[in-house]
């Protein structure tokens, strides 16, 4: 009998091992999270960063563009179609921009207190 009870807990053990292997995938499909649950959110994962083209207006600065970019809107009260251009401190690591140049520009991390912008690439060189 001593040996029948041995076998016993054994198999109590497997089977809460079993369990215990089952349970950690369960807890990150609700979004507990694990090392394992995290890699697998971060492959479907999206960029909802908003990306913008427009015109390189000043390069006076070190590392940094402005860009103009322009905006059709539509007026609320009126329904005319309006142009609203708005000036976006870009971070342009290697000065590639110059004026007038068509560039892409991808919201980002802010790099200082007026840059929150990046230049993605020069679309277009100004002739």
């Amino acid at each position: 009998m001593a040996e029948n009870e041995t076998t016993e807990t054994e198999t109590e053990t497997e089977t809460t091992t079993e369990t215990a292997a089952v349970t950690p995938p369960a807890a990150t499909a609700k979004g507990v999270g694990s090392a394992a649950g995290a890699t697998a959110g971060d492959e479907k994962r999206e960029n909802h960063r908003k990306v913008r083209e427009g015109l390189v207006v000043s390069i006076a600065m070190d590392k940094t563009a402005v860009v103009a970019v322009t905006e059709r809107v539509r007026h609320r009260r009126y329904a005319k179609t309006v142009q609203r251009t708005r000036k976006l401190y870009v971070h342009d690591e290697e000065n590639t921009a110059s004026n007038g140049d068509r560039v892409r520009v991808a919201e980002t991390r802010p790099y200082s207190k007026t840059k929150r912008w990046r230049l993605v690439e020069v679309l277009e060189r100004a002739r």
